[in-house]
């Protein structure tokens, strides 16, 4: 596709793959404009620490230019994998050996991720506070009107839909909504976790340790700044807090209903829940139906989690989404028509997006099971 030939692109969401895609689409002189709902760059945290991999995040940002500069910021040691058992006890214990940062799956902190690829963008690129209300159909061609909460709008050959989980664009492709998994977590964090949490600093180590029995689990990750993001989570209803008579703004109500949720777990483990920095936000996990496909329709499609949304268990959302990104920013150089390209796109997509959901379903039912500890035991033993 040629620079005089283009298409208007507008891509809706400004995470990882919208982003990938925007940056190698610049780097071949194709223009994309990013809608994104956020006010700013900083008007959200941008959640906790991902593992890129060599075959899919890594390689987007090879595609992309950017290798580099993310190399120049991961954290090798975050690859440390620890399981613990409900008395405290460590069970497996996998410390990355000594070697160059780009070897297995180096962590990153997401909020980098998102400011290594917004500054690779031409000036402009993202239009900040632009929440898309709907899409519009033009009766005239497989164009489309975006129109945006603002009252603002603007028309596209093709729209990406790179918003996410409840993803607007996803709406006209396909019916699909998704389903909560079974599994809640609660988000809790430690700051300057070394010097204020030093038990549970050393008890986390340097990557992820997970805690699983019985439905239930801790899952706690190192960030940068000596912070660390613990998840609790369990197997329960997806409004548990109701039926507790919790409200989620208490924040010592919640405290007390998770200390009853994990009754004879170590007291080690249960500094993860007193311990807070940061109170507790709920977070029940939804994923999209298995397999997820859609109507091919002229001018439109999806990456990330607006295309295959599934449990954090499979590690390959934001490496996924990213690939999403570069494999469809290459459809679009290589192809002069836009359909062809989403059509080469989509051949790639679906294929790989079914199976890496498939295995997180697996993920987050091997978790969150009687007997999950060893479960995950006997998995990380082969895969280490």
């Amino acid at each position: 596709m040629t620079n005089s030939s283009a298409p208007r692109i507008a891509i809706i969401g400004a995470g990882p793959g919208g982003l990938t895609c925007a940056r190698i689409l610049q780097q071949h002189g194709i223009a994309a404009t990013v809608h994104e709902r956020d006010a700013s760059r900083s008007a959200r945290g941008q959640g906790g620490t991902l593992d890129m991999h060599p075959d899919s995040g890594q390689d987007a940002l090879r595609q992309a230019g950017l290798l580099e500069g993310f190399l120049a910021l991961a954290r090798p040691e975050g690859r440390q994998m620890r399981l613990v058992g409900r008395d405290g006890s460590v069970l497996f214990d996998a410390v990355p050996p000594e070697a160059g940062t780009e070897d297995g799956n180096p962590e990153i902190d997401r909020g980098q991720l998102r400011d290594l690829l917004l500054d690779s963008l031409d000036p402009g690129t993202v239009h900040w506070g632009h929440k898309l209300a709907h899409v519009e159909p033009l009766t005239a061609s497989t164009h489309h009107r975006l129109h945006f909460a603002d009252g603002t709008t603007t028309e596209a050959d093709l729209v990406i839909g790179a918003d996410g989980a409840w993803s607007q664009v996803r709406r006209l492709l396909s019916d699909a909504t998704p389903v909560y998994t079974g599994v809640t977590f609660v988000e809790t964090g430690l700051d300057q976790a070394d010097t204020r949490h030093p038990a549970l600093a050393s008890l986390t180590g340097d990557g992820t340790m997970m805690a699983l029995d019985d439905n239930r689990g801790f899952v706690a990750q190192r960030n940068s700044h000596q912070h660390i993001r613990v998840y609790i989570g369990m197997r329960t209803d997806e409004n548990w807090y109701r039926k507790a008579g919790v409200d989620l703004a208490a924040e010592g109500a919640v405290r007390e209903a998770l200390l009853e949720e994990f009754t004879g777990w170590s007291r080690d483990l249960l500094g993860f829940i007193t311990a807070t920095d940061t109170g507790y936000v709920n977070r029940p996990l939804y994923a999209l139906p298995v397999p997820h496909a859609w109507r091919r329709t002229p001018g439109l499609t999806l990456l990330g989690d607006a295309a295959h949304l599934m449990s954090p268990f499979s590690g390959m959302g934001a490496n996924l989404a990213m690939l999403d990104g570069a494999d469809l920013a290459r459809a679009l150089i290589d192809n002069t028509a836009v359909d062809d390209a989403v059509r080469a796109y989509e051949n790639l997509l679906l294929p790989r997006s079914r199976e890496a959901a498939e295995g997180a379903a697996e993920g987050i039912d091997s978790a969150f099971a009687p007997d999950s500890a060893a479960q995950v035991l006997a998995h990380m033993s082969q895969n280490h």
